[in-house]
């Protein structure tokens, strides 16, 4: 038999043995420094017209295109959980070339926004300010020929946040990568008397693969082309920080980077210089990495949304926007 090789016990510096602390679940639990809870999530939601209507969305298990009134009973459900809110996404039923039903204060966000107000329901009401959902080109702003006209979008962007506000959302939160579309969206809510809107900054979007799911859901996968000239190039960090620098100096309340997981960095960078609170965006695509993976046998469903979403909190962020909100909201409470 070959001998044993003898390994000299080497002890840590001081006697430091940091397996102490890892001892027993108690003991892990006492020493962890990153926490989630329910309050942190934001639920999105996609909402259309009419009532009693619950259409599934094939590549984001367990969500659907719900009516208002199909989405005022699941805030019942995401308020019973202790999510903090939910962020709101409007399928309308005709487009236009311009997205001008963005601003319809008839349309499913505001209706859903003043049914939902009406509950009175400990939730944060956000509301998404985009026109990618409302355009039949699917790009985010006003085209001219095959190129967005940054300037002629933002008095559109900043209609739908006033109609939004005026509906009774909290929180208004611009997403087309427009410049200036912060500033714009502050110079139109103050007048308006609706200064104490809340404006959450898509500061750090970058033009990724991870959202196809999403554009399935909303139906705004853009026709021709794609949208890497007005969202941001995955490989610049230091355009992230000027981006979210440009927004917090026109009156972002909270910033945001989006994709969350291929952001991470961004968030730490962002929490030593920033003192706002920050917002990731688990997208669509990494929820459908995660069930498409648990599905196959491949990772612990569970065990992978909650590491991740830790992983996101550790990194900076206040506030994440999951679709697996719920249910991570269940599996907290069932710890406590």
């Amino acid at each position: 038999m070959r001998e044993l090789v003898r390994v000299r016990t080497v002890s840590t510096p001081a006697g430091k043995r940091p397996r102490r602390l890892r001892a027993n679940p108690a003991l892990r639990a006492l020493v962890r420094e990153t926490r989630l809870e329910p309050g942190r999530f934001l639920a999105p939601l996609f909402v259309v017209s009419g009532r009693d209507r619950r259409e599934p969305i094939a590549s984001l298990k367990g969500h659907a295109r719900l009516s208002a009134d199909v989405a005022v009973a699941e805030a019942h459900r995401l308020a019973g959980l202790g999510v903090g809110g939910i962020l709101l996404f409007g399928i309308p039923d005709a487009k236009d070339h311009d997205g001008r039903a963005a601003a319809d204060e008839n349309g499913p966000v505001a209706q859903t926004l003043r049914m939902l107000k009406a509950e009175n329901l400990p939730l944060v009401l956000a509301a998404d300010v985009c026109l990618c959902e409302y355009t039949t080109h699917g790009h985010c702003g006003v085209l001219h020929g095959e190129q967005v006209d940054n300037d002629a979008t933002l008095p559109l962007l900043a209609e739908a946040a006033v109609a939004y506000a005026e509906a009774g959302a909290d929180v208004v939160a611009p997403s087309a990568m427009m410049d200036g579309q912060v500033g714009a969206l502050r110079s139109a809510l103050d007048p308006a008397g609706l200064e104490n809107t809340a404006i959450m900054a898509y500061a750090s979007k970058h033009a990724s693969v991870l959202y196809g799911p999403f554009r399935e859901a909303a139906g705004s996968t853009p026709s021709f082309g794609d949208r890497k000239s007005y969202q941001m190039d995955p490989a610049n960090a230091r355009e992230a920080m000027r981006e979210m620098q440009l927004d917090t100096d026109e009156g972002a309340d909270i910033l945001m980077v989006k994709p969350a997981i291929t952001s991470l960095d961004l968030l730490a960078r962002a929490r030593d210089r920033f003192d706002v609170p920050l917002a990731a965006y688990q997208v669509s695509g990494e929820a459908a990495m995660i069930e498409a993976a648990a599905e196959r046998g491949w990772l612990d469903r569970r065990g992978a949304v909650l590491e991740s979403l830790t992983a996101i909190v550790r990194a900076g962020a206040d506030i994440v926007m999951t679709y697996f909100a719920a249910d991570a909201a269940s599996w907290l409470n069932a710890k406590r």
